[in-house]
């Protein structure tokens, strides 16, 4: 298992690239990140929240459509029910709850 603090390094490396990826869009969205916390905040006031769980070395999305928890599989970040990559399911949720499409890159893993 990849110790903390290399797990707090790879994990604000995600958020960095999460954000860079909302900024790079033409999305009408803003986003902050404060101590592993990214939340993004929809057109329509909702928020749609990405944070790293340090004691499962997983990443956290919370969206309106459900919570996903996502681990270190092979270099990806999974989501650990569907398999489902990271960077496909926060453009799947940003889809859906904000209606507009932001393409991430394949997130840091490693």
């Amino acid at each position: 298992m990849i110790g903390e603090s290399e797990f707090i390094v790879l994990t604000d490396r995600v958020l960095r690239a999460v954000g860079e990826a909302i900024d790079d869009s033409e999305a009408d969205l803003d986003w902050s990140e404060n101590d592993g916390v990214l939340t993004i905040e929809c057109p329509d006031g909702s928020r749609l929240i990405v944070n790293r769980h340090t004691p499962n070395r997983e990443i956290w999305v919370a969206a309106r459509s459900g919570g996903f928890h996502f681990h270190i599989d092979r270099d990806r970040w999974r989501d650990s029910r569907s398999g489902e990559e990271l960077s496909a399911a926060l453009t799947r949720l940003l889809r859906l709850q904000a209606n507009t499409t932001v393409e991430f890159e394949a997130l840091p893993a490693a």
